[in-house]
């Protein structure tokens, strides 16, 4: 498994790094870091604002990123042979979606700061950026590193099912992990005492559906590092996840790739869930 790891001096970035190898044993690694300077960071700018020692400042951002780097690096397995140390000057989560393509990740881990929702929307996160822009299966991580032991795994459909099936297969977790299958099923809001649209019988299916593809999933998952168990709630999709995802260790999701205004009149989930749990959250694409 070859794994990108944003990199900066916060504490969410040196837990992201520890969750990693709490959930992997990957091959190759690589730690990206990207020197944010701002509008200071073309030296036209700077030097139109006539602004003095922009070198050295410039220098020293960049001779802290190589530390933070370095730091980063002290926190990997012996065993792990390949490790990268990647810094530029420029948006780090650009960077970090560049140095995902170019080395072909399987998956990109970040830290998120805990920004609430309006201020990310105003001021933008590396996490937000990632997620919004990027195309690799991601693995936010929220708070310190912890031992992964149970798994909320959330389902939609059937293609949500086999996306996530396919990555546990052939990802399988460093250590044995119970995993819950979930799918929310979302209430049609309509009481009809006569049933002369035939809502109950609508609604009868859809709960059969429900527990054949939870239970279906399950079945495929089958694998000497996994327990499985599955679940079926009404409600909200988010706000089911949001509950069935306390006393859990990491949630898994999809993204089903919304940008742009169907994503803002549509919603993301996985976004969503990103803001509202409290675990790490691996979100595949």
């Amino acid at each position: 498994m070859r794994v990108v790891i944003g990199v900066d001096w916060s504490d969410q970035t040196f837990a992201a790094v520890a969750q990693t190898f709490q959930l992997y044993h990957p091959t190759d690694v690589a730690l990206v870091h990207g020197v944010d300077l701002g509008i200071w960071q073309h030296p036209v700018v700077a030097q139109a604002g006539n602004v003095q020692g922009y070198d050295d400042f410039r220098k020293a951002m960049v001779d802290a990123g190589h530390k933070a780097l370095d730091h980063a690096a002290t926190m990997i397995p012996p065993e792990i042979e390949s490790i990268r140390k990647v810094t530029e000057v420029g948006s780090p989560a650009q960077l970090i979606l560049d140095s995902a393509d170019n080395l072909s990740a399987d998956l990109i881990v970040v830290g998120v700061r805990g920004r609430n929702r309006l201020s990310e929307f105003v001021l933008g996160s590396v996490s937000h950026r990632v997620l919004l822009h990027g195309s690799r299966p991601t693995l936010i991580v929220r708070g310190a590193a912890r031992k992964i032991q149970r798994v909320l795994v959330a389902i939609e459909d059937r293609d949500d099912a086999d996306r996530i099936v396919n990555w546990l297969t052939h990802h399988p977790f460093a250590d044995p992990t119970e995993l819950c299958v979930l799918h929310a099923l979302i209430p049609i809001g309509v009481n009809d005492p006569y049933d002369a649209l035939g809502t109950e019988t609508w609604w009868e299916g859809a709960e059969r559906y429900a527990e054949e593809l939870v239970t279906s999933t399950a079945a495929k998952l089958l694998h000497p590092r996994y327990t499985v168990s599955t679940k079926v709630a009404t409600g909200n999709p988010v706000a089911v996840i949001e509950q069935e995802a306390k006393g859990m260790d990491l949630v898994i999701v999809t993204s089903h790739g919304r940008k742009g205004i169907s994503r803002f009149l549509i919603g993301s989930v996985s976004h969503a869930v990103v803001h509202h749990v409290t675990c790490p959250v691996l979100v595949l694409r």
